[in-house]
C-alpha cells in the first residue's frame, strides 16, 4: 500500500520563506509611519520563529492592560512565540488586535489577526485559526494602497497554509495562485517565488506530480544567480525532491547538498534539519541506507518536533525493511511520545498513518520476519488516534488513509467483515474527495477481501474498477507519485497481476471465455505500459487499441505472464488463422506449480551459458525447458495456422533472454520463425519499411572510450553494409553529438545504425549509449531523432544498436531496451542483449541489410536470414553468436 507523503514541517515553508519579505519591507518603511513597523514584525516574528510545540489548553479571553500599547503587545507575543510559549502569544495578539480595533486601525488589527491565525495553527486550533484568517482578510478587502496589497498577498499565504494543513488543498492552491499574481504585480519576485513553491506543495497533495514538476522545473531559471537566501534556500529544496520523485537520484543529492550548504551558511537551524531530512530520502532510494540513517540521526536530534517524528519515523521504515528487529523496537516508545506532543494536523495524522504501516509490513511474512510479531493494538490505538484527529479537522482526505490502513489490519487477521467495512468507509470518503489516488488502493483492498471471502465476481470487479483508476491517473499518479514510484512493484504490478490470476483460474473447472481472456490481455497490457511510464518518471507513451489481424495476418502474438503459482501464456492468432469468424482467437494455457522464483532460476541459467559461450550440450536443456513452458502447448495450433512471426510481449525476468534460442529437441524456434518483441502491442507502429531511396547513417568507435575496450572490426563493418546500402559514416572523433545531431538535421536518413558500446539498464539514468565526446541518454537520444520531425516526410523506421549488453546483474534490465525501443523516435529498434562477437556483428550486418534492401522481406524475417547465415556456420553456430540480436517494436 502506498504510503501517504508527509510533507516536512508544517510551519517550516511559512517561516523560512516570510523572511525573504525583510528588505522590500524596509523600504516600505521608509514611507509609512512607525505603526506599520509594528506590524511588520508581527508578521515577521511569527515567519521566523523556530516553531515548539505547546499544550493546546484555551486561551483565555484578553483584557487589554492600559499600559502596553499594541508596540509592547507585539514584542511581548514575539518573545512568548520565540520561547514556545504559544498561548501567551496569542493572548498578546489578542491584545493587541483589540487595541487596534478600538484606534480604528483596520490594517493593524487584520495583521495581529494573520498572526494570530499562525499561532493557532500551531496550537491545533483550527476553527478558531480559521476565524482569524477570516477576519484578517475581511478587513483587508476594503484596503487598496500598494503596502495594504503586499500585507494581503501575506494574509493569504496564512489562509493556504491552514487549507492545506486542513486537507482542502484545491482550496490552498487557489488562494496561493491569488497571493502569486498579487506579488507579481507588486514586483515582489521573492515572494512571488515563495508562493509559487508553495503552489507545488499543493498540486502534490492533490496527486497534480507532472504539473508540480513542470512548475518548479521553470522556477530552477528564476533561482539561477541569486545570492543565498532562506528562499532560495527552500526551493532548491523542493527542486531537489522533485527530482527524487522523478528518478535523477544524484542530480537530487547535489541539489539537496547545495540547500543544505546554504542553510548552513545562513545559520538557519530548521532549513538545515529540512535539507537533512531530505537528502535521508534521497539517500534511501539510492540504496544507501547507511548514508540515509545518518542524515535523519543527525535530524531527529534537531529540528522540529514534528521534522525529528518524520526522521524517526524513516529510520523505522529502513529497520524494517532490513530486518533489524532489535534497532526497529527501541525507537517505538521514542517515536510514540513523539507523536503524542504532536498537535492535531495533517502532518500528524499522516505520521500516525505511517508509523501503523510501518508495523502493518512488520506484521506481513517477508524473509527477514516469517512469524508475525503481535503489535495489533497499537497499530489500532494509532490509527483511532488519527482517524479522530482527521474527523475534528474535518480532513476527509486523511481520514480516509487512517480508515484503509485500519481495514487492511482487519484483512490480515482474516476478519472479512470488519475489513470490508472499513474498507468501504474509506472508498466512500476518497470518492467523495475525487481522491483516485486513494481510490484504485481501495478497491484493490476490497478485492483481496472479497477474494479471501471466496466471492470470485465481486473481487474481479474490484479489481477491474483499480486497473481502471490506475489508466486513469497515467499523467499524474503512476508516472511520478513519489509514493507509487518507490514502491510500483509493491503497489501496481500486483494489481494487474492479481486480476489476471483470478480471470485465468480454471480452479471451478470452467475455462475462460474470449471476452475473459481479452480483459486478461489488456490488463496485462496495462502493466506494460505502467511499467513504462514508470520507468520514464512520465506518461510519455500514447497506446491505442490493436487487434494483431490489423498488423499482420501472417503473426501470433505470444503473452506469458508470470504470477506467484503458476506461468501463464496468452496467445493471440490473427483472423486469418482462424475459424470462427472475424474476431481475433485467444487461448491460454498455464504451468502449474512454478514459482517466480522458479522462473527466475531457469532465465539466469540460460543467460548465463549462453553469454558464456557454453556448447549446445549446456544450453539446450535450459532452452527445451523454456520451450515447454511458452510454446509447447500451442505448437500443433501454430504449425497449421500459417503463422510466420512469433511476436512476444515478454514479462519481466523473461525479457533477459532472447526467444530465438527457445529449442523443441530436434531446431531453435529461430529456424521455423522469424521472431520479434514488443514492449506492448498497443505502441506499434503498423507500417512496413518504405524501400524507396533506403539510406543509413552509421555511426561507432573503434578505439576504446570512458573504460570501456576497442571494438576494431566496427569499421569492416561499415565497409561491408555500404556495399548493401548507400550510408554516411561518422567514425571515432566525429562521432560527438553535436556531430550527429547536425547528420540528422541535414539528411532524413530512415535508418540509424550506431555501432558503439552502450548499457540498457532497469534505471533511466543507468540506460545510454556512448559516444566519443560523452554518453547519449535515453531522453537525449529521443530528442536527438526526432528534433526535425516537422520538417520530415517520414520517421525513422529502423535504429541499429550493435554492441549494446544489459547490466550485468540487473534481472529488469531489459527494460531499458524497451525504453530505447519506444522512445527513439524509430518504428523499430534492432539491439543485442549482450557484448556480442565483434568479428561475427560484420557478417551479420551485412547479412541483415542484403536480405532488407532486396524489399522481399520483413525486418524480422531479414534479422532471421541473417542470423540463420551464422547459425549454419560452424565457426558461429553456439547461440552465443546469433542469437542477443533482437528486434523490438515494428517487425514489417
Amino acid at each position: 500500500m502506498a504510503t501517504p507523503n508527509p510533507r516536512v514541517t508544517v510551519w517550516r515553508r511559512v517561516w523560512l520563506s516570510l523572511l525573504g519579505r525583510t528588505h522590500s519591507s524596509f523600504k516600505l518603511l521608509k514611507r509609512q509611519s512607525s505603526r506599520v513597523l509594528v506590524l511588520f514584525l508581527a508578521t515577521l516574528f511569527c515567519a521566523i520563529a523556530t516553531p515548539t510545540i505547546a499544550t493546546t489548553s484555551a486561551i483565555p479571553s484578553p483584557t487589554v492592560s492600559q499600559a502596553q500599547t499594541p508596540v509592547d503587545l507585539v514584542q511581548q507575543g514575539k518573545a512568548d512565540y520565540e520561547a514556545g510559549q504559544y498561548a501567551e502569544a496569542a493572548r498578546s495578539l489578542q491584545q493587541a488586535s483589540q487595541s487596534y480595533r478600538e484606534q480604528g486601525d483596520a490594517v493593524g488589527e487584520a495583521i495581529a489577526q494573520s498572526n494570530l491565525s499562525l499561532v493557532y495553527q500551531q496550537l491545533g486550533q483550527w476553527d478558531e485559526a480559521a476565524q482569524a484568517i477570516q477576519t484578517s482578510l475581511n478587513l483587508l478587502q476594503t484596503h487598496h494602497e500598494q503596502g495594504d496589497r503586499s500585507i494581503l498577498a501575506q494574509a493569504l499565504d496564512i489562509q493556504g497554509r491552514l487549507q492545506l494543513n486542513r486537507g482542502q488543498a484545491e482550496d490552498a492552491l487557489t488562494t496561493w495562485e491569488t497571493a502569486t499574481n498579487l506579488y507579481d504585480d507588486l514586483g515582489e519576485s521573492q515572494n512571488a517565488l515563495r508562493s509559487r513553491i508553495n503552489q507545488t506543495e499543493a498540486m502534490q497533495a492533490l496527486g497534480l506530480y507532472r504539473r508540480a514538476i513542470d512548475t518548479l522545473t521553470q522556477l530552477t531559471q528564476t533561482i539561477q544567480g541569486q545570492p543565498d537566501s532562506l528562499v532560495q534556500a527552500s526551493a532548491l529544496r523542493s527542486l531537489g525532491d522533485a527530482l527524487r520523485v522523478s528518478g535523477d537520484l544524484e542530480q537530487s543529492r547535489t541539489v539537496l547538498q547545495k540547500s543544505l550548504e546554504m542553510a548552513q551558511h545562513l545559520g538557519a537551524t530548521e532549513a538545515i534539519a529540512a535539507a537533512q531530512f531530505l537528502l535521508g530520502n534521497t539517500a534511501h532510494d539510492q540504496g544507501d541506507n547507511p548514508a540515509a540513517l545518518a542524515f535523519y540521526q543527525q535530524v531527529s536530534t534537531s529540528g522540529s518536533p514534528s521534522i525529528q517524528t518524520q526522521a524517526q519515523l524513516n529510520r523505522l521504515r529502513i529497520f524494517t525493511e532490513t530486518g533489524q528487529l532489535a534497532a526497529a523496537q527501541a525507537l517505538w516508545p521514542q517515536i510514540t511520545a513523539q507523536l503524542d506532543r504532536l498537535p492535531p494536523s495533517r502532518t500528524a495524522i499522516y505520521a500516525r498513518i505511517n508509523f501503523a504501516q510501518s508495523l502493518i509490513r512488520w506484521n506481513r511474512p517477508t524473509p527477514h520476519t516469517p512469524h508475525s510479531i503481535p503489535h495489533t493494538s497499537l497499530i489500532t490505538q494509532q490509527l483511532s488516534i488519527a482517524i479522530q484527529q482527521a474527523q475534528a479537522l474535518g480532513d476527509q482526505r486523511a481520514k480516509s488513509f487512517a480508515l484503509g490502513n485500519l481495514g487492511e489490519l482487519y484483512e490480515q487477521s482474516q476478519q472479512w467483515s470488519e475489513a470490508e467495512q472499513l474498507t468501504q468507509q474509506a472508498m466512500n470518503l476518497a470518492q467523495q474527495v475525487n481522491a483516485s489516488d486513494m481510490t484504485y488502493l481501495w478497491s484493490w483492498q476490497l478485492g483481496r477481501i472479497f477474494k479471501g471471502q471466496g466471492e470470485r465476481e465481486k473481487a474481479i470487479a474490484s479489481y477491474t474498477d483499480a486497473v481502471t483508476t490506475l489508466q486513469s491517473l497515467r499523467k499524474d499518479l503512476v508516472a511520478v507519485n513519489a509514493d507509487v514510484q518507490y514502491s510500483f512493484r509493491e503497489s501496481v504490478e500486483p494489481i494487474h497481476r492479481e486480476l489476471v490470476s483470478l480471470l485465468l483460474d480454471t480452479s471451478n473447472g470452467a475455462e475462460p471465455t474470449q471476452e475473459t481472456l481479452e480483459q486478461a490481455r489488456k490488463t496485462i497490457e496495462s502493466l506494460q505500459l505502467a511499467e513504462l511510464d514508470n520507468f520514464f518518471r512520465e506518461a510519455c507513451l500514447n497506446a491505442r487499441p490493436v487487434q494483431i489481424d490489423q498488423v499482420d495476418r501472417r503473426a501470433a502474438v505470444i503473452y506469458p505472464i508470470i504470477l506467484p503459482d503458476r506461468l501463464e501464456v496468452i496467445l493471440s492468432l490473427p483472423q486469418a488463422a482462424s475459424d470462427q469468424g472475424s474476431q481475433t482467437v485467444l487461448r491460454h494455457y498455464a504451468t502449474p506449480n512454478l514459482t517466480p522464483a522458479d522462473v527466475r532460476t531457469t532465465v539466469e541459467m540460460l543467460f548465463q551459458f549462453l553469454t558464456s559461450r557454453a556448447s549446445n550440450r549446456r544450453v539446450l536443456p535450459v532452452a527445451q525447458q523454456m520451450y515447454d513452458w511458452l510454446i509447447r502447448p500451442a505448437e500443433a495450433e501454430l504449425a497449421s495456422s500459417g503463422v510466420k512471426t512469433l511476436v512476444f510481449v515478454l514479462d519481466g525476468v523473461l525479457r533477459n533472454v532472447p526467444m530465438s534460442v527457445l529449442h523443441n529437441g530436434q531446431e531453435y524456434l529461430l529456424e521455423r520463425y522469424s521472431i520479434a518483441l514488443t514492449p506492448s502491442l498497443q505502441l506499434l507502429e503498423s507500417q512496413p519499411i518504405q524501400q524507396q531511396q533506403l539510406s543509413v547513417l552509421m555511426a561507432g568507435l573503434t578505439e576504446g572510450r570512458q573504460g570501456f575496450t576497442a571494438l576494431p572490426n566496427v569499421t569492416t563493418e561499415f565497409q561491408k553494409i555500404q556495399r548493401e546500402i548507400p550510408s554516411q559514416v561518422l567514425l571515432n572523433q566525429q562521432f560527438t553529438n553535436t556531430a550527429i545531431q547536425s547528420a540528422i538535421n541535414s539528411v532524413p536518413y530512415p535508418v540509424v545504425h550506431l555501432a558503439t558500446h552502450g548499457e540498457f539498464s532497469s534505471r533511466l539514468e543507468d540506460t545510454f549509449i556512448l559516444t566519443w565526446d560523452g554518453r547519449i541518454t535515453i531522453n537525449q537520444l529521443n530528442s536527438l531523432l526526432q528534433a526535425t520531425d516537422i520538417t520530415r516526410r517520414r520517421p525513422i523506421e529502423l535504429l541499429v544498436l550493435s554492441a549494446c549488453q544489459t547490466a550485468e546483474g540487473d534481472d529488469r534490465a531489459a527494460l531499458g531496451l524497451a525504453g530505447v525501443a519506444v522512445r527513439a523516435g524509430a518504428r523499430s529498434t534492432l539491439a543485442t542483449l549482450w557484448s556480442v562477437s565483434d568479428e561475427a556483428t560484420p557478417i551479420l550486418m551485412e547479412r541483415f541489410y542484403q536480405a532488407l534492401s532486396s524489399g522481399k522481406v520483413t525486418k524480422a524475417e531479414a534479422l532471421q536470414q541473417a542470423q540463420l547465415s551464422l547459425l549454419r556456420d560452424p565457426q558461429y553456430a553456439r547461440p552465443f553468436f546469433w542469437s542477443p540480436f533482437v528486434l523490438v517494436g515494428n517487425w514489417l
